[in-house]
């Protein structure tokens, strides 16, 4: 076959609209990926050990991704867009309390149902971000400054009491990411309450940073 011929080929197969197969073998393969990376670390993690929890050959899996950095990019360009959803969602014309009160619930539901994926961003924070700098450093520090000028108007009308923007988003960062990523610490703790940890810690978070935030 002529190289014309190869390169037409290769342009065709990469603009082809993928089948449901190929849909559920992506699938399959990014959650057995996200599985090894939250739980060993992009450094950890191996092509291999992927392919295992995927139950694919290590060749079938190379077909869909053509290394362990693709994997993690895909897996963190879709875990951006979840981590920036609840952030966005602090309206402007809201009641100042109850709209970071609602932020703190999904964030907290986030935990809730992502695990995984806040233990995989966790990791590559704690790793400085190797390979999401431009991420940290575009939309999410956009959306980031634009929340804490938001938040900062409210405490210059009086709305809320004189705190730090920043740190009260890294507060309530840290106060709802520890419910995933500290899990088997918190069932260590924890003798009773486990299974309503979230529920409980929901009834908490918000009468802590509503009586802090009153004026």
């Amino acid at each position: 076959m002529n190289t014309k011929a190869s390169s037409s080929q290769a342009r065709a197969k990469t603009t082809q609209k993928p089948t449901r197969i190929q849909r559920e073998k992506t699938s399959v393969i990014l959650d057995a990926a996200l599985e090894v990376f939250s739980s060993r670390g992009f450094r950890g993690a191996t092509l291999d050990q992927i392919a295992e929890q995927a139950q694919l050959s290590k060749p079938n899996l190379l077909y869909y991704f053509a290394s362990k950095e693709a994997l993690h990019a895909e897996l963190l360009s879709g875990l951006m867009e979840k981590w920036l959803e609840p952030l966005a969602h602090i309206e402007h014309n809201g009641d100042p309390i109850s709209e970071i009160c609602a932020y703190i619930e999904r964030k907290l539901e986030l935990a809730r149902e992502y695990p995984r994926e806040s233990r995989l961003f966790a990791n590559e924070i704690i790793q400085e971000a190797p390979r999401s700098k431009n991420a940290l450093n575009g939309r999410l520090k956009e959306l980031f400054d634009e929340k804490t000028k938001l938040i900062q108007s409210w405490i210059d009308r009086g709305e809320i009491a004189e705190v730090d923007p920043h740190h009260l988003i890294f507060s309530i960062w840290a106060t709802t990411q520890h419910y995933a990523d500290f899990d088997t610490q918190i069932r260590s703790m924890m003798d009773t309450g486990y299974d309503d940890r979230f529920d409980t810690a929901k009834t908490y978070l918000i009468d802590l940073f509503t009586k802090g935030l009153k004026r």
